[in-house]
């Protein structure tokens, strides 16, 4: 196995937070910043019914001190595991601070998993309290409460629609808190005491990874792993007590618990909620965050949406496009080879910059955004980019649920193909099938009640990721493929999947993409979901009709379309993982249908076996194929529809 180590140099251990006093968990360190900052300094901004309300570091304390104190109340014991459920709020962050430092561990989820996906989450976990944000979760817990037999309470932030609920196991947030205070004003410092007594090796979070390959897995991480991450995020891109963070997401999965728990505490930084996802964008720009993280699909949707409101705009905003955006891909080419551009091209960025590059960036909610994360799957070197010619500073990191943050991009030694340089203190290794395995403090203690899955994970301290790809010269990580999907074709050569559907995605008509392959056959194929919206806009241009997405996805006009876009990606691959065979779906990939994970990935075994007939026609040489499936009405009914799926060919002397 080839591999590296690296040590922490003089710098990281001088800025090390905990050594600056501040704690050695997350209880600990909130009471730092609330004896330093109280009622003086914001620590979170919500937007409620359009206006900002802010919550101090005292008040961000209090609650949840009393939380704390109110759970205690109804029979939570250290070592008890908590679910928190429900969209971004600070009461899930109360909640969270709240459990940890009862010595509790809490577990987050997100509000669009089903009543069953709960169900099985709270039962793998373990957990005897579940916080719900509002009644549409409640009703979920409510249907499967029979089936979990150590809930012991669930408690609600939203009364909306609950006030008449019987149900003895619901409790309001508002009323436990109370519960809380009164229980301090007859056991003071009982909750100081308790968060003084919090060590760094203390269990605090299952983090459930997103289940591309079946059920989500709880990693279990303590205090000193989930601050090994944030602190070299904040080594790496340091922020500041009045810096904003944006939260588009609540803290459930590994990348927000760094960001929006870690990086927040031990900066002091300012952490804002939206009023709803639809207004994100709108409300983005009002506050101008500092700090701004999407997943790569994210980042994906924006770009398409720009280019593909440009291709739909006027002639003279085309005009002004097309004129302007390639100094700015001049400008992102000259900082990623670290080239020195004359007075003239600073002159002309400056204008370019005033005329189209700040509007874009003031629409996208990213006005002066000093830095952009991206992780999670690959975004196309073609994304990189496009951003950065905008102004925007998207940085790659490559991370996972249970091995933590092993590298990030330093603003000053970009590459758009790499996921960035490796922690110092990390140890990073590829095995000979060229699997990326790595150890290092940010690493998880285990899978929470399977010691069987653990034992395949983590060998000898090393955390194996079953991720493929490679180390650089200058200790950079390249991201090729899961192990799993990495397809070896006829022709000997390897396909790695996720690198050409990103590319699919960069194009303003395509949603989604699933490339497919098979070591019996020479065919390589894609599965594309198309843009509903781009391209029925295009076809209202082209005076193309159509009545529904299924309709307007088997046009031939549309098919054309889509194939001038793996044209263009089929230029840059090997011969041998060329796409020959494609095909417009007749719907949109689903999550609630099992097609996706919650964090919008493609579920591939379940793809493979859902679409099986399908793959068979389209390596079988077939060029149409009749597929049924239910379609739900709006007025609710469903029913089963039939339609004829076109398997388009891409002719090699396209290519």
């Amino acid at each position: 196995m080839a591999g590296l180590k690296q040590k922490p140099d003089a710098e990281t251990m001088a800025n090390h937070p905990v050594w600056r006093g501040k704690g050695s968990t997350w209880p600990q360190v909130l009471k730092f910043n609330y004896e330093k900052y109280g009622a003086r300094h914001i620590a979170m901004r919500m937007k409620h019914y359009g206006i900002w309300r802010p919550v101090t570091w005292e008040e961000y304390y209090l609650q949840v001190k009393y939380l704390a104190l109110g759970l205690k109340t109804i029979g939570f014991q250290p070592g008890d595991q908590l679910i928190i459920i429900g969209d971004n709020a600070p009461q899930w962050y109360y909640t969270e601070l709240a459990v940890q430092a009862n010595h509790g561990i809490s577990v987050g989820l997100y509000s669009d998993l089903s009543a069953s996906e709960i169900c099985y989450l709270a039962g793998n976990s373990q957990s005897t309290f579940i916080v719900a944000e509002d009644q549409e979760q409640l009703d979920k817990v409510l249907q499967i409460k029979d089936t979990l037999p150590l809930l012991k309470k669930v408690i609600y932030w939203r009364y909306k629609g609950v006030t008449g609920y019987k149900e003895p196991l619901l409790i309001g947030m508002r009323q436990l808190i109370r519960d809380g205070e009164e229980y301090d004003n007859q056991h003071p410092n009982v909750f100081e005491d308790s968060v003084q007594t919090g060590k760094a090796e203390d269990p605090c979070s299952i983090i459930y990874t997103s289940g591309t390959n079946g059920m989500p897995k709880g990693a279990v991480h303590t205090y000193a792993s989930l601050m090994a991450g944030a602190e070299f995020l904040l080594t790496t891109d340091p922020l500041y007590e009045k810096d904003n963070i944006a939260c588009p997401l609540p803290p459930a999965w590994m990348t927000e618990q760094l960001l929006y728990i870690g990086c927040h505490l031990l900066s002091g930084c300012i952490l804002n909620f939206a009023e709803a996802a639809e207004t994100l964008q709108k409300d983005l720009r009002e506050i101008g965050p500092d700090l701004v993280y999407y997943g790569a699909r994210q980042w994906e949707n924006q770009a398409r949406t720009v280019r593909a409101s440009i291709q739909g705009a006027d002639i003279l905003k085309r005009f002004t496009y097309r004129l302007l955006m390639p100094a700015g891909y001049q400008a992102a080419k000259a900082k990623y080879k670290h080239q020195k551009r004359g007075i003239l091209n600073k002159i002309i960025n400056i204008f370019t910059d005033l005329l189209l590059f700040r509007p874009i960036r003031d629409s996208l909610g990213l006005p002066h955004t000093r830095i952009c994360y991206t992780s999670g799957q690959i975004l196309s070197s073609e994304a990189f980019y496009f951003y950065h010619a905008l102004g925007i500073p998207l940085k790659n990191f490559y991370m996972t649920t249970e091995g933590g943050i092993l590298s990030i991009s330093k603003s000053n030694d970009l590459d758009p193909e790499t996921a960035g340089v490796v922690a110092p203190g990390a140890e990073v290794g590829i095995t000979e099938n060229g699997e990326i395995v790595y150890r290092q403090p940010g690493m998880f203690m285990h899978y929470h009640n399977d010691p069987l899955i653990t034992s395949n994970v983590l060998k000898d301290g090393w955390f194996y990721s079953g991720d493929t790809g490679s180390i650089t010269e200058n200790r950079q990580i390249i991201f090729f493929d899961r192990k799993n999907d990495i397809i070896r074709l006829t022709s000997g050569e390897t396909l790695a999947p996720q690198i050409i559907e990103s590319r699919l995605k960069y194009s303003p008509y395509i949603k989604d993409a699933w490339v497919i392959g098979d070591a019996n056959s020479p065919v390589v194929a894609t599965i594309i979901i198309i843009d509903y919206s781009s391209v029925g806009k295009w076809a209202g241009q082209k005076k193309i009709a159509y009545t529904t997405f299924s309709d307007l996805s088997q046009k031939e006009g549309v098919y054309e379309l889509i194939k001038q876009d793996i044209i263009r990606i089929n230029k840059d691959l090997t011969f041998g993982c060329r796409i020959n065979k494609y095909v417009n779906l007749h719907k949109e990939f689903d999550p609630e249908e099992g097609e996706l994970t919650r964090d919008r990935k493609l579920r591939r075994l379940f793809l493979k076996e859902r679409y099986s007939d399908l793959l068979e026609a389209i390596f079988s040489g077939k060029s149409e194929m009749v597929i049924s499936f239910k379609l739900r009405y709006r007025d609710g009914r469903s029913g089963t529809v039939k339609t004829k799926l076109i398997i388009g060919d891409v002719k090699e002397d396209n290519q």
